[in-house]
């Protein structure tokens, strides 16, 4: 369990609010799925962290990391050993967004019903002001390779984690609109982490790549991959269906559905054409 002492004073300086927010329990980074020690000495550990509001988590942020999965099953460099969701803080203060402690809840009732390798992380979600990704890669990498000194090899060596993020091609889209994002963060998430992008219907990553000055200057660190299955599930439509009382089903893992219902998020009526 990370100190919230410790975490308090590495992150200070970011201007990070420690809040404990209305959650029922403690913090404490998640660790439960990843492996103690490296298959491949040859390769670079790996973990994607995708951030974003999940109100709610569906099939297709669940799809992401599988295509990531299968991307780096391919490459020599990287041994993807983990994945996580970050959920954004209620200070985001976006339309639709319900209560953080329940889209923490009903990312791990996904996860947990469906993967042995994604994990969520509420650290962001417990804060009381919105975090900027820069400063939330950050503390991934302090709980990953300050704390937990990365991953063993085989010799019983250390080798440090690298950290990515993990993106569909609409927030990356969202780069260029002014004042979203600022150079000098957009330098650290894609030149000091890395970014790997899921290309979506309707995007072109690769020419957005060629036209944005910081992303072209680190498009080797930049990994794109294309959907040959492709899903236009989105969370708005979800709370739309919840909301004119449509059924959900085969949107969202099962466990998520009945969590959405039992706790009125959405508007939500009961649904009687929903067995589980």
């Amino acid at each position: 369990m990370s100190s919230p002492n410790l975490i308090k004073s590495i992150l200070k300086s970011k201007n990070v609010n420690i809040t404990k927010s209305n959650f029922d329990e403690d913090y404490a980074f998640p660790r439960h799925h990843l492996p103690k020690i490296l298959k491949d000495d040859n390769k670079t550990p790996l973990v994607l962290v995708a951030c974003g509001s999940y109100s709610p988590i569906t099939y297709l942020h669940l799809r992401m990391f599988e295509m990531a999965q299968d991307h780096f099953k391919e490459k020599e460099e990287f041994e993807l050993i983990a994945g996580y969701y970050s959920p954004v803080s209620d200070g985001y203060g976006k339309e639709g967004l319900a209560e953080a402690k329940h889209r923490v809840k009903i990312c791990q009732l996904a996860v947990e019903s469906t993967s042995d390798w994604l994990m969520v992380d509420s650290w962001e979600s417990r804060q009381e002001q919105y975090q900027r990704t820069a400063v939330v890669l950050d503390h991934f990498d302090h709980e990953l390779n300050d704390i937990g000194g990365g991953i063993k090899t085989s010799t019983g060596e250390r080798k440090k984690i690298k950290i990515m993020l993990l993106a569909g091609g609409d927030l990356i889209a969202s780069f260029g609109h002014p004042g979203v994002w600022s150079p000098e963060d957009l330098h650290h998430i894609v030149g000091h982490y890395g970014c790997v992008i899921i290309e979506r219907t309707g995007t072109d990553v690769y020419g957005f790549l060629l036209s944005h000055d910081v992303l072209y200057e680190h498009r080797m660190n930049i990994s794109v991959i294309k959907q040959l299955i492709h899903n236009d599930i989105s969370s708005t439509k979800v709370r739309l269906f919840v909301k004119r009382n449509m059924s959900i089903k085969y949107l969202l893992p099962n466990p998520v559905i009945d969590y959405i219902y039992e706790h009125g998020l959405y508007k939500a009526k009961p649904d009687t054409t929903y067995s589980t």
